[in-house]
């Protein structure tokens, strides 16, 4: 098995988190290494494209978040085979990083064009995605989204779900999910409480 280290902001949840849980369910070593925000600066410098996630491998610096989700979704055995239903898999993970990047660029707002911005997200994309997602989940029969298993596009959702649900996100009403699309929620509550999970975030 290669040497994994897989590089992170040392917050709850984000981009890295589907990775690290997949690492987590498939009892797979890697090193959790996490930063505060202050030493991002110095820390960008080293990464392929100054951004984070990074996953090393052996030492060799991989970017970019979905490809590494996949990658220790494969390792995990939480990626589909069959390459129809990995499209699936891929289309709700990648649908999910599209409303994340929309969230992200109002990061640095304030006053009211951050007020006008996260309500048009609430409005229009995260919206949209919460019931697009939902529907997702009762055409793969209503537990999971692909297979009738857990598969890393159910690790991608929760994480995101799990983000708006926190409080953290101003003018983003934590009650947005259960409102909107409630079964996400219970989705959520059946993710949260796999052994593994719940034992990670007991940890945290």
């Amino acid at each position: 098995m290669a040497a994994l280290k897989l590089i992170y902001f040392d917050i709850p949840g984000g981009r890295a988190e589907p990775a690290r849980l997949a690492f987590k369910l498939g009892s797979i070593e890697f090193e959790d290494f996490r930063f505060p925000f202050s030493d991002f600066p110095e820390i960008r410098k080293k990464t392929p494209l100054n951004q984070v996630p990074v996953l090393e491998v052996d030492g060799k610096a991989v970017t970019q978040s979905n490809g590494i989700c996949r990658y220790a979704a494969r390792l995990a055995n939480l990626y589909p085979e069959d390459v129809y239903t990995a499209l699936l898999c891929d289309e709700i993970m990648e649908a999910t990083e599209d409303v994340t990047h929309k969230l992200v660029a109002t990061f640095g707002l304030e006053g009211d064009a951050l007020l006008t911005a996260r309500n048009e997200l609430v409005t229009g994309p995260i919206m949209r995605l919460l019931r697009w997602a939902e529907s997702k989940l009762s055409d793969g029969g209503g537990e999971f989204f692909i297979e009738n298993r857990l598969t890393i596009a159910d690790l991608k959702i929760v994480v995101w779900v799990n983000s708006l649900c926190q409080g953290n996100l101003d003018h983003i009403p934590t009650s947005l999910v259960q409102d909107t699309a409630p079964k996400l929620m219970e989705h959520r509550e059946r993710i949260l409480n796999i052994p593994e999970i719940k034992k990670h975030y007991q940890s945290c």
